[in-house]
């Protein structure tokens, strides 16, 4: 028979895969699952161990906590943790790890409240998100400057609570093994505070997440149903029967297109082409997709040039002078004639003589 382990045990387990996670970056590795699922089932095995001893009680203080069962009260936060680095494949399933997470932080921040750890202003915020959680955070104002100073006031007092827990966690009088018991518990209350700010944190985080998430499609049947089942589903969301047929979905096609065109006042009701008579159509089912010629170049630059749309001439050709044909004597002597005649003009009429004006 397995004799069961004790709190501690069971703790420190869970803490060593913890603190070997954060150090890991392979999230899709099946060592890095294996681990986080360890750690998950180690946190939830300490709760479990916590309820059966009555660990914890509402009508204690913090005063009346031993200094070695204050780490045990980060467990509800560690688990959140954890929840956050699950990989999801889908929005629906990231919305139930969001609530998972949720549930975690609540827990939490119940137990430092039913003990009155939390500081004055980390207990105004949690009397705020028990207001309204859904739309819970820590900057209450619209106002853009507002908003921004405030969020960098979160951001130093992380960083201060993160110098504090660095200091103290080098100082020798803080560690368990050696410390004296005033510095240790100051130390783990330091811790738990600077928890307490990142709960919050994850709070708000997690209600943009959701918000954005709220305007994610969701799928209508899950991914593991077959073809059939899908089609069977969505057809008894619509009020049809499911049918084998492979014609079912241009039947409703079909009929999801019946029905007046237009409206009364001339609004299309559903969308519609114009289009020639039904012969034409049937003739250009079989035609191709492109126009085909319908004469070839030849018959072409005849046409155009019947029509006058082709200038013939000019250019390179009309400088070129026809070959005289040297049998044709009659054209010679005009040829012959017609420059001695410009010869004798030239003679005559010698360059500049026509301009006889500003003379002297």
């Amino acid at each position: 028979m397995v004799e069961p382990r004790s709190l501690k045990s069971v703790f420190q387990g869970a803490e060593k895969k913890r603190l070997a996670l954060e150090g890991s970056f392979e999230a899709s590795s099946p060592t890095y699952a294996e681990d986080l699922e360890f750690a998950l089932n180690s946190y939830q095995e300490c709760l479990q161990i916590i309820g059966k001893i009555s660990l914890f009680s509402d009508n204690e203080g913090h005063e009346d906590l031993n200094t070695s069962d204050l780490p045990y009260l980060l467990i509800n936060y560690r688990i959140a943790e954890l929840l956050q680095k699950i990989s999801v494949t889908s929005p629906l399933e990231r919305k139930s790890a969001l609530q998972t997470t949720r549930d975690a932080y609540e827990r939490f921040l119940h137990i430092l409240d039913s003990y009155c750890i939390l500081s004055k202003s980390d207990a105004k915020l949690f009397a705020e998100y028990n207001e309204n959680p859904e739309s819970f955070s820590t900057v209450s104002t619209s106002d853009p400057t507002a908003r921004r100073n405030a969020k960098i006031a979160n951001f130093k007092q992380e960083k201060e609570l993160k110098q504090k827990l660095a200091h103290m966690q080098s100082s020798p009088r803080y560690l368990e093994d050696g410390g004296d018991d005033e510095s240790v518990r100051e130390l783990h209350f330091a811790n738990i505070a600077f928890c307490a700010h990142m709960t919050f944190q994850g709070l708000e985080s997690i209600n943009r997440e959701l918000e954005v998430l709220s305007q994610a499609p969701v799928p209508l049947i899950p991914t593991t149903t077959t073809v059939q089942e899908d089609e069977r589903l969505r057809l008894s969301v619509e009020g049809e029967n499911y049918s084998e047929r492979l014609d079912r979905p241009l039947q409703r096609l079909e009929s999801a297109f019946k029905g007046p065109i237009l409206s009364k006042q001339g609004k299309p009701l559903r969308p519609f082409t114009l289009t020639s008579t039904r012969q034409d159509i049937q003739k250009g089912v079989f035609k191709p997709g492109h126009n085909l010629p319908t004469m070839s170049i030849d018959e072409y630059l005849e046409e155009e040039r019947k029509r006058g749309g082709i200038i013939e001439g000019g250019g390179e050709a009309s400088g070129r002078q026809a070959t005289p044909d040297e049998d044709n004597y009659d054209k010679a002597d005009a040829e012959t004639m017609k420059a001695r005649e410009w010869d004798e003009f030239v003679e005559s009429n010698p360059k500049g003589s026509g301009n006889t004006l500003n003379r002297g």
